[in-house]
């Protein structure tokens, strides 16, 4: 079998850090220098892809839609959620480091039929927590993937969108009706209390990182 080969780096903004790039004929891994594991695969997107589904399921009566993504990743919640919207959609995607960004513009933008691509997509470099507290009663629907979950990974500087403060940021920037939809990892019953008790009525969705019954079970919080 073919090993994955290195094709990209990427310093991560802040305390440092590198996200690396590999390739395996025509699949793609994004991993974290220096730790086990992969964050991305390109073979495992179904969570991804549920957190756009589910989150914009919401909107479906409604026109004019603006939605956030926090995290590009590789493409397939931002590719998701344009499958869902309408034509008069706008759907902003908050990336921290800009070689994923280049990444998706290039050797990766196939695997999720090049979302950066659709007319209706405007990219916003820097943190998404930043874009959250600069518009407040923007979006419609808020998605965040921006780490593996309310425990940071990759950025502990992540910690603080998880927080009642992060969240209650979240609450302010969303238009009325609006939905927060978070995705994590795992379980994790603190955040689900913790969402509570900022006053967002909480649903909380086990999907499969591969397809419907199939892969790691991940979680997916939606708030209004």
């Amino acid at each position: 079998m073919a090993k994955f080969e290195v094709i990209g780096t990427a310093s991560i903004p802040g305390r440092g850090g590198e996200l690396r790039l590999l390739q395996r004929n025509d699949e793609f891994s994004i991993r974290i220098a220096g730790k086990s594991g992969e964050l991305m695969n390109t073979r495992l997107h179904g969570s991804e892809d549920a957190l756009a589904k589910l989150a914009c399921a919401r909107l479906a009566d409604r026109s004019g839609v603006r939605v956030l993504i926090g995290g590009l990743g590789m493409g397939f919640t931002l590719a998701a959620a344009l499958a869902t919207l309408g034509d008069d959609a706008e759907a902003v995607v908050a990336e921290l480091v800009p070689g994923v960004v280049e990444w998706n513009r290039g050797p990766l933008g196939a695997a999720a039929g090049h979302p950066l691509d659709d007319p209706r997509t405007r990219v916003s470099l820097g943190d998404v927590g930043e874009l959250l507290r600069r518009e407040p009663g923007g979006f419609d629907a808020i998605m965040l993937d921006v780490d593996n979950g309310p425990e940071g990974l990759t950025r502990e500087e992540n910690d603080w969108l998880y927080s009642p403060r992060g969240l209650a940021a979240a609450q302010e920037a969303l238009r009325p009706d609006g939905v927060l939809a978070i995705w994590s990892a795992g379980q994790d019953p603190a955040f689900t209390e913790r969402l509570r008790r900022v006053g967002l009525l909480v649903e909380e969705v086990m999907v499969r990182a591969h397809r419907p019954g199939k892969g790691a079970k991940h979680r997916i919080w939606l708030a209004c």
